[in-house]
């Protein structure tokens, strides 16, 4: 396929009709980051752009009672400059940050990230313990896709021709919670992502640990739930035990999946230090609590 047109739209209503009309013949663009690149290297051909990047719903960041909702044009410098995802969602933030340079965290967008589904997207593991939902359009009406199926299952949950994601939500964490973020890349701050790790710890009144969830990125085909480590920790106090068998349990889970690749003696070492960053800065953050507290 040859390009023949690029639309600029202003509403979600154009994008939808302009998809339905030109169904696998069109892409989206918002920041290009990725887009771009695909173009030059021609690995997409698409015959229609369609721009969002100037629809104002798409590029809002929402709280309403205790849901977030971030929309999908919404950039990374958007996230890392709102006060919202600072204190317990950090490491929401931290990924955000992380993410290349200025320049691509000014026009990088997180809905981009989704919907191009890497492994090694910075900011999925956070969204996927955080529980999020993504919203997909379409001419016929919306659907609600957990984070964690889109990627574990694309060809079932994925966006299809004639769909646009038009947001992410999730519901705010608690007081009690924290979630933490770690990356391992090859070249500091300009890294494309190879590892990392995501942990949304709660406690209860015994300082135990009752609410967890963790996500990895780059340690399997795509981004996903560690439920081995979950049930490792759960029900314990962090203290100085917590990342050795976090780290057991996160070991274990990977033998399984991983063995007999090249990268699995690299990944198996450097997932040591991503385990100990996220629970120590957890570690760090329910020490303030309980200072603010007395």
């Amino acid at each position: 396929m040859t390009l023949h047109w690029a639309y600029n739209v202003s509403s979600i209503e154009q994008v939808l009709a302009l998809l339905e009309k030109h169904k696998g013949k069109a892409k989206i663009i918002a920041g290009g980051t990725d887009i771009i690149i695909h173009l030059r290297e021609e690995k997409i051909s698409p015959e229609i752009l369609i721009d969002i990047s100037k629809i104002e719903k798409l590029k809002k960041i929402e709280c309403e009672g205790n849901r977030i909702k971030i929309g999908s044009a919404v950039t990374y410098t958007q996230i890392v400059e709102d006060k919202l995802f600072r204190d317990n969602l950090y490491g929401l933030y931290k990924s955000c940050k992380m993410v290349g340079s200025p320049q691509i965290r000014n026009k990088g967008t997180i809905g981009g990230n989704v919907a191009n589904a890497s492994p090694a997207a910075d900011s999925i593991p956070p969204l996927i313990a955080l529980g999020s939902e993504l919203k997909i359009a379409s001419t016929r009406g919306e659907r609600s896709v957990n984070v964690e199926d889109y990627f574990s299952n694309n060809a079932v949950y994925g966006l299809k021709e004639n769909e646009l994601l038009i947001g992410i939500e999730f519901d705010k964490i608690k007081e009690n919670e924290i979630l933490s973020f770690s990356k391992l890349g090859l070249r500091k701050a300009l890294a494309i992502s190879r590892i990392t790790l995501s942990m949304l710890i709660g406690l209860d009144n015994e300082q135990r640990i009752e609410n967890i969830r963790v996500a990895s990125g780059s340690i399997g085909k795509y981004p996903m739930r560690e439920i081995d480590v979950e049930k490792a920790l759960l029900g314990r106090k962090i203290n100085d035990d917590t990342s050795k068998l976090a780290i057991m349990a996160l070991h274990k889970s990977m033998d399984q999946r991983l063995k007999g690749r090249s990268t699995y003696p690299y990944k198996r070492r450097a997932v040591i230090s991503l385990m100990e960053e996220v629970i120590e800065d957890s570690k760090c953050y329910f020490k303030e609590v309980v200072m603010d507290v007395n």
